[in-house]
């Protein structure tokens, strides 16, 4: 079996054998069994044959010598005579199970005894003893063939019960046994690359799971460099810058210590202007981070007028100084 490939072209080359040794054993079978049927026939044949040669051959002999003494001895006429034989053997092949058996026959060639004997005496006793001879020659013409066929069959029949049982006991086991291998070894290699394929799609999973992870994690980054971008292109706002508040107590003493010189009010007024102008400056640069910026800067919270604050409704606008 270790010589067999495990593949399937030779599981099929054993299959066919496997079919052909079982169609094999069983013709062997049937053929045993016809030539023993034949065989135990040729066996009872012979034993009868046999024991009815033994009468046979002791009436033929006894004949033979009742005729010599009624006739006399005749058997130097006989040897000395130019003779013919009167009867011959046939021989031909009987096919029992594929078994060729011989069959031996025996014929009358007409040929006569042209020698007169036993003129004198003894005529019947001679005639007597020459068909008890022939009766006789004829049951050995028979034994003779039932024992070629015998022995013929006995050979045959020890050499298809051998063929028989290694048909069974040997050549059918052993293909039955390196069939079983060869299929345990492609049950293996099945159950190997069924491993094999799950490993490389779990393998073919993880990599498509980390490649996703990886992309992922590009567009975040992308995402994120796009945005830091966006907010460093973009200008800062300016922070306007918190006009001072003195306290109430604070403005009314100034107010009431001194009142304000004609210098200081002009002075006052083109603060006042300039106040005005950069508050319009910074509307006008508010509008374009409006549009540019994603997020407007706060502004700087107003300050209230002074005839606003309490304790200075009786004053004009004009009369206050901030210092």
């Amino acid at each position: 079996m270790a010589d067999v490939p495990p593949t399937r072209m030779n599981l099929g080359v054993f299959k066919q054998k496997q079919v052909a040794a079982k169609k094999g054993y069983d013709l062997l079978k049937s053929k045993a069994d016809a030539l023993k049927v034949r065989f135990r026939d040729i066996c009872k044949v012979i034993y009868d044959t046999k024991v009815g040669m033994a009468d046979q051959s002791s009436n033929a002999f006894f004949s033979l010598t009742e005729a010599e003494y009624a006739a006399g001895n005749f058997r130097n006429k006989i040897l000395e005579a130019n003779l013919t034989a009167s009867v011959r053997v046939t021989s031909r092949t009987d096919n029992v199970a594929g078994v060729k058996l011989p069959v031996f026959g025996q014929y009358e060639t007409g040929a006569k005894f042209e020698e007169t004997l036993g003129l004198v005496g003894g005529g019947r006793k001679i005639q007597a003893s020459k068909e008890r001879f022939g009766e006789y020659l004829a049951a050995l013409v028979k034994i003779a063939s039932l024992q070629t066929s015998f022995l013929a069959m006995d050979e045959a029949l020890k050499i298809t019960n051998r063929r028989v049982n290694a048909l069974e006991n040997v050549t059918i086991p052993k293909i039955v046994k390196t069939i079983d291998y060869i299929n345990r070894e492609l049950d293996e290699l099945e159950r190997e690359d069924f491993t094999r394929l799950k490993m490389v799609k779990k393998k073919k999973e993880e990599q498509i799971k980390a490649e996703e992870k990886a992309t992922a994690e590009l567009k975040a980054q992308a995402s994120t460099a796009s945005a830091s971008a966006v907010v460093n292109a973009a200008p800062s706002a300016p922070v306007a810058p918190k006009a001072p508040v003195e306290s109430s107590s604070t403005v009314k003493a100034a107010a009431v210590t001194a009142p304000a010189p004609p210098a200081a009010q002009d002075e006052e007024d083109a603060s006042e202007s300039q106040v005005t102008d950069k508050k319009k400056d910074k509307k006008g640069k508010k509008g374009k981070k409006d549009k540019n910026a994603p997020q407007a800067a706060p502004e700087a919270p107003a300050t209230p007028a002074p005839s606003s604050l309490p304790g200075f409704e009786d004053f004009d606008d004009e009369d206050v100084v901030f210092k």
